[in-house]
């Protein structure tokens, strides 16, 4: 790497820094949702990778804002809450809230979760896949 791509990673990661509080600066992957906009950007040591539609909480439920770190991971998981629905490449956080693939793509882009965040399962494989190889991942969420 040049010393101006250098330059240049440093600047990105440290206006990364201020705009993703209170995670560590080794987070490799970092996955940004805007629930205003329904569309996450993901981010690999610092630089963006990919940016896709997702579907966050639907009114009456609540997607949590703020600066988490992933979990536990399942390839597939099914939900206990919600009559056992699939929920594949499950990445969670902050308790039983995740990030996960949903089937139901055609809703992607709006609200229409009970508070996961859902993606295609493509795009969701790619993330799993991503935070496996990095050992891990961070969620930074606002409105």
């Amino acid at each position: 790497m040049s010393r101006t791509s250098h330059l240049r990673a440093g600047l990105l990661g440290a206006a990364l820094a201020c705009a993703l509080p209170a995670l560590p600066a080794t987070a490799g992957v970092v996955a940004r949702i805007d629930q205003s906009h329904q569309r996450m950007q993901v981010y690999v040591d610092g630089m963006p990778a990919y940016e896709w539609p997702v579907s966050t909480a639907r009114r009456g439920f609540v997607t949590p804002t703020g600066a988490y770190r992933v979990g536990r991971m399942a390839t597939m998981w099914r939900s206990r809450k919600y009559h056992g629905s699939p929920m594949p490449h499950a990445m969670f956080f902050r308790g039983g809230y995740a990030i996960h693939g949903t089937y139901a793509t055609g809703a992607l882009g709006r609200r229409a979760s009970h508070g996961c965040i859902r993606l295609s399962p493509g795009h969701a494989a790619t993330l799993f896949s991503l935070a496996r190889n990095y050992g891990g991942a961070a969620v930074v969420i606002r409105n």
